[in-house]
């Protein structure tokens, strides 16, 4: 049994009816997901998210939802981006203590 309650991030693999989508800006995401997006070239050190990077404050938009209610329970996000976009994600699930603290590569 594994222990790490965190939610699971995947690459490259088609969400499912149950998963939350995290999406670069541009990416299709399929209807009736739940999704929130990233930009890789959002101006890093704006007042928006000083201290974490787009694709973390993405995260923690997904994590936010998810504790209130405005999305659906998921155990899974499946993220949706080129592969900048994803070294992103993956930058943000290494190096930022809340997308740490929230989630865990799949």
């Amino acid at each position: 049994m594994n222990a790490d309650t965190r939610i699971e991030v995947v690459f490259g693999q088609q969400p499912g009816p149950h998963d939350a989508v995290l999406a670069e800006a541009h990416h299709a995401v399929p209807p009736g997901l739940h999704a929130a997006y990233f930009a890789i070239s959002h101006p890093v050190g704006c007042t928006c998210c000083v201290g974490q990077s787009p694709a973390g404050a993405a995260l923690a938009t997904l994590f936010r939802a998810r504790a209130t209610g405005r999305a659906p329970f998921f155990r899974r996000v499946v993220v949706l981006a080129s592969p900048a976009g994803e070294a992103a994600v993956r930058q943000a699930l290494t190096q930022e203590a809340l997308a740490m603290a929230r989630y865990r590569p799949g």
